[in-house]
C-alpha cells in the first residue's frame, strides 16, 4: 500500500511538472528588457519567448508578433525549441505509460512484474523530459547572461532573465523528482515477489512429495 502511495506521489509531482514545462515552452518571457545601469526607463517592456517577441506598454496594451523564420532564429532559440518540444512528448508518452504500469490501476495486475517494469519506463520518459526542459532552459540562461555582460552589447539591448525560465526549472525539478519516485518505488518490490517465490518453492514442493 506504501509502495502504491509512493508511485501516485510520484506521478502527480511528474504530472504537475509536465504541465509546468507545457507552460514554459507557451510562455513569451524568456527573457524581458532590463533597465539596469544608465539605461533610460521606457513605457514600453520587451519580452521575447520560443516562439514570438512581445512589446507591453504602461496602458496595459500588449502587442506580440510570432517570429518570420525559423532558420533565421539562433541556434540556441532553435534548440530550445526542439528540446521543449521532445519534453511534452516524452512526458506525455510517460505519463500514459506510468498510468498503466501503476500499481493502483488494474491493467495487467496478472503479471506484476512486468506492470513494475512498466511504471519504471514511464518514471525513466519522465526523467528524460525533465533533463531536456533543464538543458534547454540553462543553455538559453546562459546565453542571455553572456549577453548582458558582454561589453559590446548595447545597455538599451540587454536582457534579463523572464519568468518563463523559472517556471521551467521548477517544472524540470518536479518532472524529474516524481520519474525518479517512479523509478524507485518498483525494483523493490519485485525483489521481494522474487525471494518470496523462491522461498515459497520448496516448501511447496516438500508437502506435494
Amino acid at each position: 500500500m506504501a509502495n502504491s502511495g509512493f508511485q501516485l506521489l510520484g506521478f502527480f509531482l511528474a504530472l504537475g511538472g509536465w504541465i509546468g514545462i507545457i507552460s514554459t515552452t507557451a510562455l513569451p518571457q524568456w527573457k524581458q528588457s532590463s533597465y539596469a545601469g544608465d539605461a533610460i526607463i521606457t513605457a514600453v517592456g520587451l519580452y521575447e519567448g520560443l516562439w514570438m517577441s512581445c512589446a507591453s506598454q504602461s496602458t496595459g496594451q500588449v502587442q506580440c508578433k510570432v517570429y518570420d523564420s525559423l532558420l533565421s532564429l539562433d541556434v540556441h532559440i532553435q534548440t530550445s525549441r526542439a528540446l521543449m518540444v521532445v519534453a511534452i512528448l516524452m512526458g506525455f508518452i510517460g505519463m500514459i505509460i506510468s498510468v498503466l504500469g501503476m500499481k493502483c490501476t488494474k491493467v495487467g495486475d496478472n503479471n506484476p512484474i512486468i506492470k513494475s517494469r512498466i511504471a519504471v519506463s514511464g518514471g525513466a520518459l519522465f526523467l528524460l523530459a525533465g533533463f531536456c526542459t533543464l538543458i534547454a532552459v540553462s543553455w538559453y540562461a546562459t546565453r542571455v547572461s553572456h549577453d548582458f555582460f558582454n561589453p559590446s552589447t548595447p545597455v538599451n539591448a540587454r536582457y534579463e532573465f523572464g519568468s518563463a525560465l523559472f517556471v521551467g526549472w521548477a517544472a524540470s525539478s518536479l518532472t524529474m523528482l516524481g520519474g525518479s519516485f517512479l523509478c524507485c518505488s518498483c525494483p523493490n518490490q519485485e525483489r521481494g515477489e522474487q525471494q518470496y517465490y523462491r522461498q515459497s518453492q520448496p516448501s511447496a514442493t516438500r508437502e506435494y512429495v
